[in-house]
């Protein structure tokens, strides 16, 4: 009995180039977008491709193009909002400029862990790298290794001897904190994150410029880990402040609905006993229609 194969190949250039009626070195130039090619005959191509599902090869790229188009991202793992934005933001970017982003997590900030992370994704033929660092430890075990790729830095600490890309982290935390002085408060406390996190190290330091600007006591803040929890723990300490003090500027959202709840239960009203002012602008759940 004849035996049947039920694999189907997937589809290679030379299908495209023999569907499109060309040879493979057309399909090559306009998949790596060289201007040498005809309009009508790049139309017929990714039509080709488009029938076919055809989806070339990054390696293959790389070795006839000397272009990859791919964009290594890294990234330790954190699941706090602001860091995740900031992924989601890259792929999408990316996604828009027909890059591929391959991406490999760091199970910590050690520099094994951030080595091979970036040993996965240079193995991938990629152009250049993204490291998204919220630990100053991140920065110098990437500082360590020596890249032979463009690397770009998304960090707030201005640390980094790379390229790198931030939010002002000290000019919002500043701003906040004003905000609550313009409203009349006098005694401001300050929730903020881990200590060794470089976000949180800059919206202390923006809090206590602002406090000290407007000669305010800045009394020693209370650390959080980003959690909603922390926050209701810290929460439950500063409602034994009451009644002096009157506002809590937060490192981030999740920490600053951790003490309203806290504050809520205790019976303290947010806002009108306490102000409460967070960072990181999450999205607001969306409220449930009127009955």
């Amino acid at each position: 009995m004849a035996r049947t194969d039920a694999r189907v190949s997937s589809p290679t250039i030379f299908d495209v180039a023999r569907l499109a009626g060309v040879s493979h070195q057309t399909v090559s130039r306009v998949i790596n977008n060289h201007v040498s090619v005809r309009a009508s005959t790049r139309e017929r191509v990714r039509l080709a491709v488009d029938q076919l599902g055809y989806r070339p090869n990054a390696a293959a790229r790389a070795m006839v193009g000397g272009r990859s188009r791919s964009i290594g991202l890294i990234t330790t793992g954190s699941s706090d909002y602001g860091p995740t934005s900031t992924v989601l933001g890259l792929l999408s970017a990316a996604r828009a400029a027909d890059y591929s982003t391959p991406l490999a997590t760091a199970a910590d900030t050690e520099p094994e862990s951030i080595r091979a992370a970036v040993d996965l994704v240079l193995a991938q033929h990629v152009e250049a790298l993204v490291v998204v660092a919220s630990r100053v430890r991140t920065l110098d075990a990437v500082a360590a290794l020596n890249l032979r790729v463009p690397v770009v830095v998304v960090e707030s600490g201005g640390r980094t001897t790379h390229p790198s890309l931030s939010i002002d982290q000290h000019a919002g935390a500043r701003t906040a904190t004003e905000h609550l002085i313009g409203l009349g408060h006098r005694e401001i406390a300050h929730v903020a994150g881990p200590v060794d996190a470089m976000d949180a190290t800059e919206r202390t330091r923006g809090w206590r410029d602002a406090m000290a600007e407007h000669g305010l006591v800045a009394r020693p803040p209370l650390e959080g880990d980003w959690t909603p929890g922390s926050g209701y723990r810290i929460g439950q300490v500063l409602a034994r402040q009451r009644p002096t003090l009157t506002a809590l500027f937060v490192a981030n959202d999740q920490m600053a609905l951790g003490c309203v709840h806290a504050l809520s239960e205790l019976g303290i009203r947010v806002p009108d006993d306490v102000s409460v002012v967070g960072f990181d602008d999450i999205p607001r759940p969306p409220t449930s229609p009127r009955r």
